[in-house]
């Protein structure tokens, strides 16, 4: 087995379907909502509030950084899936191109990247997640089943000296490198 997909065990019971592509010469796997969830629109998303926040100067009433930073977070939908792949490879995550124009949703890093340690981490399995921003005047409702995203397998290049460089094993999940 050199790369795919499985369900996260947590979703073993809730008919999770695995990514797959529509179409002969389609790059990426199509990706599901596990769950519904609602996409808070630009009128109450804490997102574009916190926006609204910085840009008035309003920070006397936020603790440092830490009020902030919760504002600013996107809303992560779960898919239910984890993928394998091989060593010198990872997971490129892309919005579906449908997405802004008919739910007005974003995500707010472009590209997520899914790396090959990710998978089976210790604490999420390495249950893969898209993150999105709704700017839409309307919240956003995603169904369990709805397409929300794709995943294309790509190679990736080592720069020289890359070898001499310490590196640590992955302890986290979601967003764990780099802390």
């Amino acid at each position: 087995m050199t790369r795919g997909f499985e369900i996260v065990s947590k979703y073993a019971d809730e008919n999770i379907t695995v990514p797959k592509r529509s179409t002969q010469q389609a790059a990426g796997y199509d990706f599901e909502a596990a769950v519904d969830i609602t996409i808070p629109s630009v009128l109450s998303n804490n997102f574009f509030k916190g926006l609204n926040i910085l840009s008035l100067g309003k920070l006397s009433k936020l603790r440092d950084n830490e009020d902030l930073q919760d504002i600013l977070k996107p809303v992560l939908i779960p898919t239910g899936i984890k993928a394998y792949m091989g060593e010198g490879e990872y997971l490129q995550l892309v919005s579906r191109s449908s997405g802004p124009i008919k739910k007005r949703i974003m995500m707010p890093n472009a590209v997520g990247i899914v790396d090959a340690d990710y998978y089976n981490n210790e604490s999420n399995e390495g249950e893969i997640f898209f993150q999105f921003i709704n700017f839409g005047l309307k919240d956003a409702h995603i169904k369990k089943g709805e397409r929300i995203g794709q995943g294309i397998f790509l190679p990736y290049l080592l720069a020289d000296g890359d070898d001499a460089v310490e590196k640590s094993d992955r302890k986290g999940g979601f967003g764990s490198t780099g802390q």
